[in-house]
């Protein structure tokens, strides 16, 4: 009996110990899980970035959502040519390349779904803009074509691998056209806790450009009808002296908080109804018209691109120009 009990808690334990055994030497592959995800997140925890995987880049095209394959950089010369003028200082284009890649690397990691079988995408509202060799060409001057796809060419090679990071990750490189003399800290645009690399900056020279000002003027009917498209109980008394008033600046200088009829709005929310360029601007009631004065161009986050063209013309070097508008970072090799 007792050789009988015995054989049968054998079997027993047998039967427990197969399927862990097995289990401990299947080795997970990306049909098996969401790879990708459990991957970034394993080396988020660890610090430690397996960059070299991030050698060739999906690309959507969103004119006719094909998806292209390309090497990093050869990408990046695309995105490159496509957000700054190639008549920047060579040191403002190297920036440029340093922070696209970094940018590029940052939206491969975190978003790796969001494309669907691409990684990223050629819509600067969404990702970053790019262009294609050929496209960019026909758009210059013909005299100016080769000396121009050099410049691009030469700034993303002698800057090849290098990466912007905080605390051994890499950044959520933002960047835009003019910041107005001043850059903005994500929270006042997207909300959230912010990131301690992004602050607010001060960049001289930028003045010197055109993004630096603009102006909008609208009738005070137009003003009107734009505000009662997105709030049906929209009101406002013209006859009132403060029926539209700023309330509130943010560290930068921004408009944070405006008040419009019986609305108050975020300056961001202004920008977007009223089509600003920046959400630095001051407005003013003349006639039957209403006139923003704007000043910058684009979000106001991260690095300037004029900022970075004024700060190379006084002799900064990309890493410089790097180090000036994301604050307690580090340039690495991937």
């Amino acid at each position: 009996m007792k050789k009988v009990i015995l054989y049968f808690v054998g079997i027993i334990i047998i039967i427990f110990l197969i399927p862990i055994v097995c289990t401990s030497q299947i080795k997970e592959t990306s049909a098996d899980s969401n790879f990708t995800n459990n991957a970034v997140t394993q080396s988020i925890i660890e610090n430690n970035y397996d960059y070299k995987q991030y050698q060739t880049v999906k690309l959507l095209h969103t004119a006719d959502n094909s998806i292209e394959e390309l090497k990093l950089d050869e990408y990046l010369y695309g995105v490159v040519s496509a957000e700054m003028p190639a008549n920047f200082q060579e040191e403002a284009l190297k920036a440029q390349a340093v922070v696209a890649r970094t940018y590029t690397l940052y939206k491969i990691i975190n978003n790796s779904t969001k494309h669907g079988e691409a990684q990223i995408c050629d819509n600067s509202a969404c990702c970053q803009a790019w262009i294609s060799k050929e496209d960019r060409l026909a758009k210059w001057e013909e005299s100016e074509r080769e000396n121009n796809w050099n410049k691009i060419v030469n700034a993303v090679n002698a800057t090849q691998g290098k990466i912007i990071t905080y605390n051994n990750e890499p950044i959520n490189a933002f960047f835009h056209s003019n910041s107005g003399g001043k850059t903005e800290i994500p929270i006042n645009v997207w909300g959230g806790s912010g990131m301690p690399y992004l602050q607010v900056v001060e960049t001289s020279g930028e003045e010197n450009y055109s993004q630096y000002s603009s102006e909008v003027t609208i009738s005070k009917e137009e003003l009107k009808n734009k505000m009662l498209e997105k709030y049906q109980d929209f009101t406002i008394d013209y006859n009132d002296s403060a029926c539209i008033g700023i309330l509130e600046y943010t560290e930068s200088g921004r408009v944070k908080t405006i008040k419009i009829g019986n609305k108050n709005l975020s300056g961001v929310e202004v920008r977007t109804i009223f089509g600003l360029k920046s959400a630095n601007f001051e407005v003013s009631i003349e006639g039957e018209n209403i006139k923003f004065v704007v000043k910058g161009y684009g979000h106001g986050i991260g690095m300037s691109q004029t900022g970075a063209d004024s700060l190379a013309s006084s002799g900064s070097t990309y890493e410089d120009i790097i180090h000036h508008f994301y604050i307690g970072v580090e340039i690495k090799d991937m």
